[in-house]
């Protein structure tokens, strides 16, 4: 008889596992709590390897998945280039990737408004009960629901959250309103400026409705900056009417003076082709979109019939790009490892795989952002010095080498 798989999240993960495990046989549901389709995440993403690769068994070219560039630069405050470095990668969205794995995956299977309520399991399989009375049952769970994971917090509750020190600004800029010296110097590569214990990073993706057309693309925008928990992070979650939030805070709801401080301080700190880029966020159609930074680590990967992947399991920094990729290789992983065995041996053997690859992930994160952190321990001191050079920036940024030590 033909296995069953319910997928509990249905953004990167969860696709990327589905499809997958239908490729290896598995019919498979995918079920997600947003009652409308996911989009307008305002992220980029490096491709990595194990990305192309598995989009490849679906027939997606890399030329058709982002913008490529060939080197990345460092831009000083003046707006010198001091450090180059070669290094091909192909640079997407968010919403390009999700576009197409959803368009892959298709909509007979693909629920919209199920969010879990509980888990059971038996020897014969395992059943999802659902907030609207629904129950669903299958021989295989995995739990790709993201860091903030219901079906992680069933197996195995109160897996902490830890802040790293540090927020980032985030915005994707329209590459026809960049200025000509943005579109020379910056647009065509991976471009760092780095002010002290500070990153910002930019590079090209695909424009609105995934369009990859020669002035029609965008600038995505990164700049990492110190927040101390008890002081400055509370300010910048504080919305208009005086509400602190807690973990983030919707991009409508971000005080005016909090985004005039943030462009005040690019004045004084950063190259006037980043300056040139940053005095357009805030305009009608460049939200500035604020990103608190966390990571997370479960304590395990496999519980009987259910697995956790991607964000569900370990929540990485931004720094090694990984998040996308190593979501394709736990699907990867997860497929073949249950192709030949019973549930849950199959489970075990992923979760050996895959969980060590995990926390090196995490921990090398750790590493390549000890610099921007508000306070350091003295062993993150000594990361810090290792890492922030701008020849350890340009080598050990948004690459995943380290994965296959």
């Amino acid at each position: 008889m033909q296995r069953t798989a319910l997928i509990i999240g249905g953004s990167m993960s969860g696709l990327l596992a589905g499809l997958m495990l239908r490729r290896a046989g598995w019919a498979v549901t995918v079920c997600e709590r947003a009652q409308t389709e996911l989009a307008g995440r305002g992220a980029g993403i490096v491709a990595q390897p194990s990305l192309l690769a598995t989009l490849k068994l679906f027939g997606i070219d890399a030329r058709d998945l982002g913008v490529a560039v060939a080197s990345r630069h460092i831009l000083d405050r003046d707006g010198n280039i001091t450090t180059t470095r070669d290094c091909a990668q192909v640079l997407t969205a968010w919403e390009r990737v999700y576009r197409i794995l959803r368009d892959l995956f298709g909509d007979a299977d693909y629920r919209r408004g199920q969010g879990l309520a509980d888990i059971a399991q038996d020897a014969d399989g395992v059943t999802a009960h659902f907030a609207d009375g629904t129950t669903m049952r299958a021989d295989l769970l995995v739990g790709a629901d993201g860091f903030r994971s219901t079906v992680r917090e069933h197996c195995v509750p109160g897996v902490p959250l830890r802040y790293a020190g540090y927020a980032a600004w985030r915005a994707l800029v329209p590459e026809e309103s960049l200025p000509a010296d943005v579109l020379r110097d910056v647009f065509p590569y991976m471009a760092f400026g780095l002010p002290p214990g500070e990153q910002f990073l930019a590079y090209p993706v695909a424009g609105d409705d995934n369009d990859l057309r020669v002035g029609h693309r965008r600038l995505n925008v990164i700049w990492y900056r110190p927040a101390d928990e008890a002081t400055v992070l509370r300010e910048l979650l504080t919305d208009m009417q005086g509400k602190t939030h807690a973990l983030s805070i919707p991009p409508p709801l971000i005080r005016p003076q909090v985004i005039a401080a943030m462009k005040d301080a690019a004045e004084r700190l950063l190259a006037p082709q980043f300056r040139a880029v940053v005095r357009l966020i805030g305009n009608p159609n460049v939200p500035p979109i604020l990103q608190l930074i966390y990571d997370l680590v479960a304590p395990q990967m496999a519980f009987g019939r259910v697995a956790l992947i991607g964000d569900a399991a370990f929540l990485i920094r931004p720094h090694v790009g990984a998040g996308v990729s190593k979501a394709a290789d736990d699907a990867t992983a997860l497929a073949r490892a249950l192709d030949t065995q019973p549930v849950e041996a199959g489970l075990r053997h992923f979760a050996a795989e895959r969980y060590p690859i995990g926390l090196r992930a995490v921990e090398q994160a750790r590493h390549l952002g000890a610099y921007l952190q508000a306070t350091r321990t003295e062993e993150e001191q000594s990361r810090a010095q290792r890492h922030s050079t701008d020849a350890a920036v340009l080598a050990e940024t948004a690459l995943v080498d380290f994965l296959d030590a």
